[in-house]
C-alpha cells in the first residue's frame, strides 16, 4: 500500500515582518511607567526587582519595545504606589468627551533620563551638594538660553525672520 505523498511548499522570498512600530498607547504606557518611576525615586533595577523582572524587560516596557501585560502593569502599578488608571491619564481618548485620537508627543526629556548618558548625569548630580547643584542647573540653563540666542541670530542674518520658539519677550 503506497502511502500519501505529503505536498512541501518551499518559501524562496524573504520573510515577512510581522513586527511594527509599537502602538501609540503602548509608547504611552511605557512613558508613563517611566515617568511615576522617575517621580517616585526608583531606579530601574529596583522596579524590576520589586515586580521580579530583569531591568532589561522594565526598559523594553518603558520603551515600548515589548507589550506590557495586564498583570505585569497592575505588579507596576502596585509597587509605585499608583492606581493601574495612572498609566492612563493623557491618553487620546481614555476620557469622557472622547476626543479624537491624535499622535502622542514624544516627551525628549524621559527619553534623556532613561538613556545612559542622562543616567550618568544624574547620578553625578545627585552626588553633588544641594547649593553646587543648583549652581550646575544654573549653568546648564544658561547655556541652553545662550544655545537659543545663537541660534536666533543666525536665523536673523541670514535675512530670515526668527521662528516663534526662538522670539523673546
Amino acid at each position: 500500500m503506497l502511502k500519501p505523498q505529503r505536498t512541501v511548499v518551499l518559501r524562496t522570498g524573504p520573510k515577512l515582518k510581522i513586527e511594527s512600530d509599537p502602538h501609540p498607547a503602548d509608547q504611552h504606557v511605557g512613558r508613563q511607567i517611566a515617568t511615576v518611576r522617575v517621580q517616585s525615586d526608583v531606579s530601574q533595577a529596583q522596579l524590576a526587582r520589586l515586580i521580579g523582572i530583569s531591568f532589561q524587560q522594565l526598559q523594553k516596557y518603558e520603551n515600548a519595545r515589548n507589550r506590557v501585560s495586564a498583570s505585569m502593569l497592575y505588579e507596576i502599578a502596585t509597587s509605585l504606589g499608583v492606581p493601574v488608571s495612572r498609566f492612563f491619564e493623557g491618553l487620546p481618548g481614555n476620557d469622557k468627551t472622547r476626543v479624537e485620537a491624535r499622535p502622542l508627543p514624544v516627551d525628549e526629556r524621559l527619553d534623556f533620563i532613561a538613556s545612559a548618558e542622562g543616567r550618568r548625569l544624574i547620578e553625578g548630580l545627585v552626588t553633588l551638594p544641594p547649593r553646587v547643584r543648583g549652581r550646575v542647573s544654573s549653568l546648564i540653563a544658561a547655556l541652553g538660553e545662550e544655545l537659543v540666542l545663537d541660534t536666533k541670530a543666525n536665523i536673523e542674518t541670514a535675512g530670515e525672520p526668527a521662528p516663534a520658539e526662538f522670539k523673546t519677550a
